[in-house]
C-alpha cells in the first residue's frame, strides 16, 4: 500500500527586496531560513524578489553636484537627454544581469523564485505592494550597510517594519549571519 504524499497547501510567499546581485552565500543564507519549512510536506516556500533600479538622471544630478561644488571650477555640462537615456539603458541592462543572477543562485539553493521585478518606483513601496499582491508571509531585506540611514530609521526595513503587518528581517548582503548579530537586526512584528 503506498500513501500519497500530503497535499500543499498556499504557498509560504517570502518577498525579498535586494539593493544588488546576490551572491551564493546571500542565497544559502536566505534559505537557511526556512529550512524547517522545506521539511514540511505541506508547506511550499516561494520567493519573489524585488531589485530597484538605480536612477540614471539622479545618478547624473549627484555626479554634478559633487563636481560642482565649488568656484575652483567652471560650471559643469549639462548632459543632453539622449546622454541620459543611454545611462539609463546601462542601468536597466546591469538590472536585468543582477536580478538574473540572484535568481539563479537561488535556484542553486533549491529556491523557487516565483517572481522576480525589476522596480523604478521607491523600492518600500514596492515591497508593500508585492507583499500584499502574493499575501507574503515575511519579507526580506538585503542590502549594504547604510549607518546613517539605520541610525535615523529612515532605512528601507525601517521604514517597511513601520508600514507591514509580517516579520521583517534585514540581511547584510556579503556578510556571514555571525558577522550581522548586533541592535536592531532580525525579526520584528510588525
Amino acid at each position: 500500500m503506498t500513501t500519497e504524499p500530503a497535499p500543499r497547501e498556499e504557498p509560504y510567499d517570502v518577498v525579498l527586496l535586494v539593493e544588488q546581485a546576490l551572491t551564493a552565500a546571500d542565497a544559502e543564507q536566505v534559505r537557511s531560513l526556512h529550512v524547517e519549512l522545506d521539511d514540511d510536506p505541506t508547506i511550499e516556500v516561494v520567493y519573489h524578489v524585488l531589485l530597484p533600479m538605480a536612477d540614471a538622471a539622479a545618478a547624473v544630478e549627484a555626479s554634478l553636484g559633487v563636481i560642482g561644488g565649488a568656484d575652483l571650477i567652471a560650471p559643469p555640462i549639462t548632459p543632453s537627454p539622449d546622454e541620459i537615456d543611454h545611462l539609463r539603458e546601462e542601468y536597466r541592462e546591469q538590472a536585468d544581469r543582477d536580478l538574473a543572477t540572484t535568481a539563479d543562485v537561488l535556484a542553486a539553493t533549491g529556491a523557487h523564485v516565483a517572481s522576480r521585478c525589476i522596480v523604478t518606483d521607491p523600492p518600500v513601496d514596492a515591497l508593500i505592494r508585492k507583499v500584499r499582491e502574493v499575501d507574503g508571509r515575511e519579507a526580506i531585506i538585503l542590502t549594504r550597510p547604510h549607518l546613517v540611514a539605520e541610525f535615523f530609521h529612515v532605512d528601507w526595513t525601517s521604514r517597511a517594519r513601520r508600514k507591514l503587518g509580517v516579520p521583517v528581517l534585514h540581511l547584510l548582503e556579503h556578510e556571514a549571519p555571525a558577522a550581522q548579530a548586533g541592535g536592531g537586526e532580525g525579526v520584528t512584528g510588525a
